[in-house]
């Protein structure tokens, strides 16, 4: 049995923001993981969704799967490196922007095999 990946790097939106995403799809089938991620109403979903449907064309493509005995094993979100803007406040300061990202890794298994 083998694992099927996919990644998304540098991902513009915190990991905090993209676990609440993940967690939906976590353990569930590729199928309905996707139709999951195509009605969730976060910035986070669609990018999300593009990534579990990469994994999914790779494992037919590469690996002669199909995708109605795939399910989602594995997705988690990790921080990626953080952009540093400043903004000049009042009486010298400045006030520090951070612009957060995340990697997205998802892991496919066949189901019963």
């Amino acid at each position: 049995m083998t694992d099927i990946h996919a990644q998304l790097r540098f991902l513009p939106l915190s990991a905090q923001k993209v676990r609440l995403i993940i967690d939906m799809v976590r353990g569930k089938d590729a199928n309905e993981a996707l139709e999951i991620l195509r009605f969730v109403n976060k910035s986070g979903a669609m990018p999300v969704r593009k990534l579990v449907a990469s994994a999914v064309a790779n494992a037919e493509e590469n690996f002669g799967v199909s995708r109605d005995d795939l399910y989602v094993a594995k997705i988690v979100a990790d921080e990626a490196p953080t952009r540093k803007w400043r903004r000049f406040g009042a009486r010298g300061r400045f006030k520090p922007i951070l612009r957060r990202n995340s990697h997205v890794t998802v892991v496919l298994r066949e189901r019963g095999a």
